[in-house]
């Protein structure tokens, strides 16, 4: 085989742009709590930025409720702003040392805000996989140029590389219309 060209290397590149776009994906709100809505939030904690889930225990109990269980209670002031200045939208009731979060509900418009936006990162995660392809095509090529490899195997190759591509592009699109689905739900 050629040097620099590894298929195991590619569909792990390739995976990483799915893993990627899905993080991206659970970011988006859909009107349904989800405790990993709250992953992006960092939180003024002892001198520094930390996230979330290093300071309070994050769950889900309701599809319409978010609960932050604070474990220091000189963090409840802390957490709350950090949430409510995350950009969210969404704003905590201080219970104790206890948050909880109702999430209200989205209208028509916002919906479909948040489709237009988990198309964006359905096209970046595209690109990413067509980038790996790229890079992968172009090795082949200086392998068959620097007679490394023959023809033969390079088409081979290249042809395992295209299926790869083109199984990683469907997953993306299934994974987005799930989404899509599940935003435009009400």
């Amino acid at each position: 085989m050629a040097d620099g060209f590894d298929l195991g290397d590619i569909k792990r590149r390739m995976e990483g742009a799915l893993t990627s776009f899905n993080k991206d994906l659970g970011g988006l709100r859909t009107g349904r709590a989800s405790a990993s809505l709250l992953d992006p939030v960092m939180v003024d904690a002892y001198g520094q930025k930390m996230p979330i889930n290093q300071v309070a225990n994050v769950g889900a109990p309701e599809p319409k409720l978010i609960t932050v269980q604070i474990w220091d209670k000189t963090m409840v002031g802390p957490v709350e702003k950090a949430v409510r200045e995350a950009g969210l939208g969404l704003n905590p009731v201080v219970d104790g040392q206890n948050l909880r979060i109702p999430m209200p509900d989205l209208n028509e418009e916002r919906r479909k805000e948040l489709v237009k936006v988990g198309k964006g990162y359905a096209e970046d995660a595209k690109v990413a996989v067509r980038h790996v392809r790229r890079d992968a095509m172009e090795t082949l090529k200086k392998a068959e140029k620097d007679k490394e490899i023959g023809q033969d195997e390079s088409r081979a190759s290249s042809d395992k590389v295209q299926k790869m591509t083109d199984e990683m592009v469907t997953e993306v699109d299934k994974i987005l219309s799930a989404k899509e689905t599940e935003i435009m739900q009400v």
